[in-house]
């Protein structure tokens, strides 16, 4: 491991309770650009009052939404759930273009909470366009963030890979004027798999100047590689219909993971299944909070003596400002 910090020191198994070694992923949990998410709907609620509306999910975590929720935001599927009174927020993942052309259209008061990093692959597939390039974008069919992405562009001019096996059925309109973006909660490795065989097939293909995975997936899925021979079981702690999330049960899995499951909160642990292990690994997608991550730790120290662990792959301190019309006066 690249840094691992002892809580505390060995200790036998004390009242009763097996002994068990709890690893704990940093970073884990929030990045940055849900934290401005969050943020963006919250500092909505106080200067315009509830409602807010918010397409979409704001990010993909039930206790996220139920609390902002709770705070008089409301989450809709589609723009035209909303009236055009009341200001609008879109997702952290991204809309197509058509979505703030249309509030544009209705003169609505709209905020775009879409995470700067999926911005800049927007903006990427924008410029390979206005240069002649069709674009392969490698993503999950379906997932808000590819959808908004894919709607930069008309219809055809972005067309969408999963697996390498698509890699061999794309039939692009020139394979000499071709570039890739990527979705940015991928799997690090499968996604490298994908582009050693675009590259193969169309030599030619430019690919982004920065990598499109961001930061806060790559960091988290190195923690969970570097914990996974350490120990027995991975807990991830994230949404279903979250992609990072999903990707750290499979890259622990991939890593050698015997056991690895993905959990909303600590009531869907499967203890039964866990029996007799001596460690735990715990991470969290970048839209868990962390209040359930600790809510999973408490567990374990109810049901075991935990020597708890610390595994850091990198050091974060990335922030994104919000708009400036939330940083404005009423």
């Amino acid at each position: 491991m690249s840094q691992t910090e002892t809580a505390a020191p060995d200790a036998p198994a004390a009242r009763g309770k097996p002994a068990l070694t709890l690893y704990l992923a940093d970073p884990r949990g929030f990045c940055a650009g849900v934290v401005r998410a969050i943020e963006i709907v919250e500092l909505a609620l106080k200067k315009w009052g509830a409602p807010v509306y918010v397409r979409h999910e704001i990010v993909h975590n039930r206790h996220v939404v139920e609390e902002l929720r709770s705070k008089g935001a409301v989450f809709v599927e589609e723009l035209d759930e909303c009236p055009d009174d009341r200001p609008v927020i879109f997702s952290a993942h991204g809309v197509p273009k058509a979505v703030p052309a249309e509030a544009a259209r209705r003169e609505m008061l709209y905020v775009d909470a879409t995470c700067p990093l999926v911005s800049k692959v927007h903006i990427e597939a924008e410029r390979h366009a206005a240069r002649g390039r069709q674009i392969v974008m490698i993503g999950h069919a379906g997932h808000p963030e590819t959808v908004g992405t894919m709607g930069q562009l008309p219809v055809g001019e972005v067309v969408l890979v999963e697996t390498v096996e698509d890699v061999a059925r794309l039939e692009p309109r020139d394979p000499e004027t071709l570039a890739y973006i990527t979705q940015t909660t991928l799997s690090v490795d499968d996604t490298a798999e994908i582009v050693r065989a675009l590259v193969a097939r169309f030599p030619q293909i430019l690919g982004p100047t920065k990598e499109d995975i961001c930061y806060a997936t790559t960091n988290r899925q190195e923690a969970v590689k570097e914990m996974a021979p350490h120990i027995d079981a991975l807990l991830v702690v994230g949404a279903p219909n979250s992609s990072n999330s999903r990707r750290l049960v499979e890259v622990g899995r991939a890593a050698g993971c015997g056991y690895a499951m993905l959990v909303q909160t600590a009531a869907d642990i499967d203890w039964r299944a866990i029996e007799g292990v001596a460690s735990v690994g715990i991470s969290a997608g970048a839209s868990a909070p962390e209040v359930l991550v600790q809510g999973v730790v408490e567990a374990f120290e109810a049901r075991f003596e935990c020597h708890i662990e610390r595994v850091v792959s990198a050091e974060e301190n990335v922030a994104f400002k919000v708009p400036r019309v939330l940083r404005e006066p009423a």
